[in-house]
């Protein structure tokens, strides 16, 4: 799995004009899910991102995580964040998961980060045409793959 976390004043994901999920302060995360990720993935990476410090503290330093700060998450899935770029212009998505393995995943994700920081998740619709709205804060944006656990 792939994830591209974004620390955001608010964020919100808008679908066939409809308004699916809408935060103030808290987290987008991008989730991409290729063919090789499993259900290990999913449970590594929701722990990762709800201990990850990237909320300033009373002093003004990253020091806190998203359970600590009290903000809100979003997942969108982005099966784009697999792209292979190495041959021609055009982008190969051929590692990404198919629907039919990513949908429990990405579903298995959003439950494991739910229970990580001890609210709800709010989310847009996997494969869905989506319009996500965001104001980062910061900028903070941070890269975790989990085949890569630096």
């Amino acid at each position: 799995m792939r994830a591209v976390i974004q620390r955001v004043e608010k964020a919100s994901v808008v679908i066939l004009e409809n308004e699916v999920a809408k935060i103030e302060q808290g987290l987008l995360v991008l989730l991409g899910i290729e063919i090789e990720d499993a259900k290990e993935d999913a449970l590594w990476l929701a722990s990762k991102i709800a201990a990850l410090r990237v909320f300033s503290d009373e002093k003004g330093v990253m020091n806190k995580s998203i359970t600590e700060s009290g903000g809100e998450v979003i997942v969108v899935s982005q099966f784009t964040l697999h792209a292979k770029t190495k041959k021609g212009n055009r982008p190969s998505y051929i590692k990404a998961a198919r629907p039919e393995q990513a949908i429990p995943l990405y579903q298995q994700f959003k439950e494991d980060l739910a229970l990580a920081i001890g609210r709800q998740v709010q989310s847009g619709e996997f494969g869905a045409e989506m319009k996500v709205s965001l104001i980062n804060d910061g900028p903070v944006t941070i890269l975790i793959d989990t085949k890569n656990k630096e």
